[in-house]
């Protein structure tokens, strides 16, 4: 039986629709990319590609890149993370199933995670069942831990293994406050070859049952490859299948 996938972090856009700042000095990624387009590259491997939860892009316009994801029919899409400030007056898309305002960004000052807003806010999503997609500054995990011990009840999905720096005491020590937290997961992805001292960190830290793996597709292939990021994945978990895919649907309410 082929092993089933949910790739719990994908992107998808179109460069001649969407504005995307942040691609003016990426010439690689500055074209469309599809749902077909992923189910590709997961064919090439045989495997049973159910879908994944396609996460915001940072676009100009948050509100096109909600309705074109409403328009969008793909049964592959399985959630979808969409763009917000969170305040507990946020506004929410209808089409959201949970939250991400980057703060991995330069716009984002630091700090910006401890502000009684945004901790308030986090508050509401828990209120409301969200979860909250977290994309931090490596150097700031320890402000994460901080801030999200303070809201334990939320669910919590760090993205690229927490853009972890290395393994110093401080990342260590964060890393292990948000895996101690009840509701929190982390992905095994990134925009580099993940460092596989920091991955058997996580693993060994959050457990079999809170370790997701994601291909952040496309914006993998900038300094890696799809293909390879899977085999690495295929060749360091071999075919788990709670961290291919029950884990993801645990913490994003995905159905069987």
């Amino acid at each position: 039986m082929a092993l089933k996938v949910i790739d719990s972090h994908f992107h998808i856009w179109d460069p001649d629709t969407q504005d995307l700042p942040w691609l003016a000095g990426l010439p690689a990624l500055q074209h469309k990319y599809t749902v077909e387009d992923l189910e590709a590259e997961y064919a090439k491997f045989g495997v049973d590609f159910l879908g994944g939860v396609y996460v915001e892009v940072d676009a100009a316009d948050h509100e096109l890149e909600d309705r074109l994801l409403f328009e969008n029919p793909s049964p592959k899409i399985l959630k979808r993370m969409l763009r917000s400030d969170v305040s507990p007056w946020m506004r929410i898309p209808i089409n959201a199933d949970g939250i991400r305002e980057p703060l991995h960004v330069d716009s984002e000052p630091r700090g910006r995670c401890l502000e009684t807003s945004f901790i308030e806010g986090l508050e509401a999503m828990a209120d409301k069942g969200l979860p909250f997609e977290l994309c931090n500054r490596g150097a700031e995990l320890p402000d994460m831990a901080k801030a999200f011990s303070q809201v334990p009840q939320v669910t919590v999905i760090v993205d690229h293994l927490g853009n972890a720096p290395g393994l110093d005491d401080d990342t260590k020590a964060a890393l292990t406050a948000l895996a101690g937290l009840p509701n929190s997961y982390i992905k095994v992805s990134g925009d580099n070859p993940v460092d596989p001292d920091i991955v058997k960190y996580v693993r060994d830290t959050f457990g079999p049952k809170k370790v997701l793996y994601s291909s952040n597709w496309p914006v993998v292939e900038l300094n890696s490859t799809f293909a390879a990021h899977f085999q690495l994945m295929l060749d360091t978990f071999g075919e788990d299948e709670d961290f291919f895919a029950n884990n993801a649907r645990r913490a994003y309410g995905i159905e069987a």
